[in-house]
């Protein structure tokens, strides 16, 4: 008879991978949800819905990312101060040039579990503006786009 196999949270600490995405001229939401699998580990056949079982990943030119269509005039973020009328809202196109690596976070962490899983596992992706980063001493490795 067969047993269920289930991750421990101390053996999946051991196998993680670091990946290395350049998110120039990629459509936002298809890059993030390409991201929310790999960080949550669904790429894996120790895949554990209850355990973080996943990699880090690394995102260089985050403000080169593509949004389709008239996303950057008509998509708005906002943001309430919690005083009465203190709504506030600002389109990608300026939000993209004023914090490209808030852009990705914000799609990524859309696509994650609302739980204290989620943003541990958030915790793991770093997002970088430039094509640079200070992750070498981890050895990225590139992601391939089919997973």
């Amino acid at each position: 008879m067969k047993k269920t196999f289930s991750a421990h949270p101390i053996g999946a600490l051991a196998d993680r991978t670091w990946w290395v995405v350049d998110a120039a001229d990629k459509p936002l939401g298809r890059l993030a949800s390409q991201i929310a699998s790999v960080l949550r580990g669904k790429h894996k056949p120790t895949f554990t819905p209850a355990v973080d079982t996943g990699d880090f990943v690394v995102v260089v030119n985050a403000s080169k990312v593509k949004l389709t269509g008239q996303k950057l005039e008509q998509k708005h973020f906002y943001h309430h101060s919690g005083s009465p009328g203190g709504l506030r809202r600002e389109p990608y196109r300026h939000l993209i040039e004023r914090k490209p690596e808030f852009i990705i976070q914000k799609a990524v962490k859309g696509m994650l579990p609302n739980t204290v899983l989620g943003r541990r596992i958030l915790s793991k992706l770093k997002v970088y503006a430039a094509p640079d980063h200070p992750h070498a001493a981890q050895k990225p490795q590139p992601l391939p786009s089919s997973t």
